[in-house]
């Protein structure tokens, strides 16, 4: 084996040697005594590495020891085994951990171990006084020193030798190790003490403390139980100077006097918040008879007591008669005051506040103002007492109603309107009852003579009437009749044609426009469609209008529509009907006239064609004979010779002087046949020069056609 060179330390992280190997084979953990310890033992983790070489001296390494992956110790050893020690281990020392070490750049981990802590030590309970009042507060302290938050406290209030809970108080102390509670003192809290206990979690367990008491903690009390003390004593009469005192010790701890409250059934008579007494002093009457109840009450505590007062009645209470509480303006008022079994006592009849008179009758012819709260009351020496309340109602008799509405004259059908009945003088509350023809429509009840408004939609002309009635005892007024015509809008307008949609040229034509409904006159118009003026309109008392058209033509033709229209329609809303479509065709015997003219117009032109082409045939026979004779000139009806030269034979036909062609040539070949009888005529004639071949002689026939002008020509 050869040996290595080991070189001093290069630096704070290892010592090797150049050229040697190194491996780590396992690296475990251990924990003393044990992985699980009870709160405030020792305990030592120990980090443990197998580490070969080549070397002959042991390698340098570093261990690194961590807590729930967070670094908290780390030391370079050449031993195998490196250790870290806790002295009373707390549960905050509870956790995950592990080693690491590192050779030479190389490093391997152990595994993950857990440490788990068991058990909280006893907190510690202070308290910031042993004596308290009742009302007031102590403060409990509870911590625990040892731990580290967050450390969740609860904190419990116990009467001696009582394990009954009398409050119980938890909070969460996130920063510290302590929390700090106040807990009232009651009026029941004579003696009493606190108990601690702390809960401390650790990953997914709960670590929790025994109990721990404080010391005992004495209740005064801050004031005592109230007591009465009621003057007179003994039998009270009314008329006598009735005294109510409530009184209370109060000790010399408190730091302000508590509030004393007097009541009589609910209602507070007398209070104090600055002394130990509270005083209700009135002239006895025998109301004041009852229930007293004296409450003393501080921030936290109230202590209450009660009595009975009896008042003796002196005489009782008058009573108020009247004749009737409901009268007529104009009738007459009695009032009459007496005490049962006593006469003789001083009265006093008033109308609210004012005196009315001063025995015990009163009588007045009434009018409306008379109205009110009427009482009395009877003295005797000191005592007054007033009698039961009366109220007296003066009806003044209601005015005839006035009835009117917010429309105009007319009112268009649906619309709703306002009717209105008022009587203008009169006692209130005032009936109102609206009638509709001879119906009745709907009431109210009016608390003054502001006028009653009913809503209506009327469909057709309509009377209104209303009838009022008040405490009077007249009985029902009615008012005048109120007319309400109505007008409905024109509705559903219908064009039709009083014959058949296709009218024969020469017939009359009937448009009618009708409306379904609409009040009289109603304004009716005709149009043609795409015409924006109507062609005709008129005003009728009518729900239908005729427009006529006598002889119809062509023109008639075409799409007609109406409107109409009266008063009760709005302008950008007139009613308009459908299309209709017109069509005006020709009458049967027109059509047959019209038939037997293109007939006959058909056959003469047919006869006059075939006459064209038989006078034109029987010229393309006589053609050929004319040119294979020579021109002669034209003799005149006795056989003679024409004097004029230049009337010739060839004046009807051109000659053509070739040599051996005798053909002819008519001279107006273009021209159009006059309409003309035509007559051939058989002419004898000699030739006007001999031939070359003077053998030959004689006469030859020609035929020469004459025109005979028609008259006119």
């Amino acid at each position: 084996m050869h040996s290595c060179y080991q070189p001093g330390p290069v630096g704070p992280r290892t010592q090797y040697c150049i050229g040697c190997a190194f491996t780590i084979n396992t690296v475990d953990m251990k924990s003393l005594p044990d992985w699980m310890v009870q709160n405030g033992k020792n305990l030592t983790l120990q980090c443990i590495a197998d580490v070969s070489t080549t070397s002959y001296i042991k390698p340098q390494h570093r261990m690194l020891f961590y807590k729930d992956d967070v670094l908290f110790y780390n030391v370079s050893s050449m031993e195998s085994t490196e250790s870290y020690f806790i002295p009373k281990a707390r549960v905050y020392d509870s956790g995950t951990y592990k080693c690491t070490v590192i050779v030479n750049n190389k490093e391997k981990t152990t595994q993950e171990y857990q440490v788990l802590v068991t058990g909280v030590p006893s907190p510690s309970v202070t308290l910031d006084k042993k004596e308290a009042i009742q009302g007031g507060v102590v403060r409990v302290n509870c911590s625990v020193p040892e731990e580290k938050a967050p450390i969740h406290f609860t904190i419990e209030k116990l009467g001696l030798n009582s394990k009954i809970v009398k409050q119980k108080r938890e909070k969460t102390s996130r920063d510290q190790n302590f929390v700090t509670l106040e807990f009232p003192i009651e009026e029941q809290d004579s003696v009493i003490t606190f108990r601690c206990q702390a809960r401390i979690i650790s990953g997914i367990h709960v670590q929790t403390s025994e109990y721990t008491k404080s010391d005992l903690v004495t209740v005064r009390e801050s004031f005592s139980m109230p007591k009465f003390h009621i003057s007179p004593t003994g039998m009270i009469m009314e008329g006598d100077q009735l005294h109510i005192k409530c009184t209370i010790q109060v000790t010399h701890l408190a730091q302000e006097f508590p509030e004393i409250i007097i009541q009589k059934d609910k209602a507070i008579v007398a209070n104090s918040k600055h002394g130990n007494e509270a005083v209700y002093s009135v002239m006895a009457m025998v109301e004041h008879s009852g229930n007293y109840t004296c409450k003393v009450e501080s921030s936290r505590i109230a202590k209450v007591s009660s009595i009975v007062v009896n008042i003796t009645e002196l005489f009782s209470k008058p009573k108020l008669e009247p004749s009737s509480i409901r009268l007529d303006q104009g009738q007459t008022l009695s009032l009459y005051c007496s005490i049962p079994g006593m006469p003789t006592a001083n009265f006093t009849i008033l109308k609210e506040d004012t005196v009315v008179s001063q025995t015990s009758n009163f009588r007045k012819r009434v009018s409306e103002w008379d109205s009110g709260t009427y009482i009395c009351t009877a003295g005797i020496g000191k005592v007054v007492k007033k009698s039961n309340t009366v109220q007296i109602v003066v009806c003044e008799m209601l005015s005839r109603p006035r009835i009117s509405h917010d429309a105009q004259f007319e009112v268009i059908k649906g619309q709703t309107i306002e009717v209105s009945c008022q009587s203008i003088n009169g006692t209130s509350p005032i009936s109102y009852q609206l009638f509709k023809n001879t119906e009745s429509l709907e009431s109210c009840t009016k608390s003054s003579n502001d006028p009653a408004v009913f809503k209506d939609n009327p469909t057709e002309d309509v009377r209104y009437y209303c009838a009022v009635n008040n405490c009077h005892s007249h009985g029902q007024l009615l008012s005048e009749v109120l007319r309400v015509k109505v007008i409905a809008p024109v509705d559903e307008v219908q064009i039709s044609i009083m014959s058949n949609k296709v009218v024969e040229s020469g017939a009359d034509i009937v448009l009618q426009c009708a409306v379904n409904e609409g009040s009289h006159p109603i304004t009716y118009s005709f149009y043609r469609e795409k015409e924006t003026k109507p062609f005709n309109q008129t005003t009728l008392n009518d729900t239908q209008a005729f427009w006529a058209k006598s002889k119809a033509s062509k023109e008639q033709e075409g799409q007609y529509y109406c409107t109409a229209f009266n008063r009760a329609n709005q302008a950008s809303s007139v009613p308009r009907s459908k299309i209709l479509t017109v069509t005006v065709v020709l009458a049967p015997w027109k059509k047959g006239l019209i038939a037997v003219v293109v007939i006959g117009v058909i056959i003469a032109l047919l006869i006059v064609g075939a006459k064209c082409y038989f006078l034109r045939k029987s010229k393309a026979k006589q053609m050929p004979v004319e040119m294979s004779r020579p021109a002669v000139p034209l003799l005149n009806s006795n056989n003679e010779k024409m004097s004029d030269p230049s009337m010739e034979a060839n004046s009807h036909y051109g000659h053509n002087d070739d040599v051996g062609n005798h053909a002819m040539k008519p001279i107006n070949d273009n021209k159009e046949p006059r309409n003309s009888d035509v007559q051939y005529t058989e002419v004898q004639v000699s030739s006007a020069e001999p031939h070359k071949d003077l053998g030959k002689k004689g006469t030859e026939t020609v035929y020469s056609e004459i025109r005979i002008a028609a008259p006119g020509e």
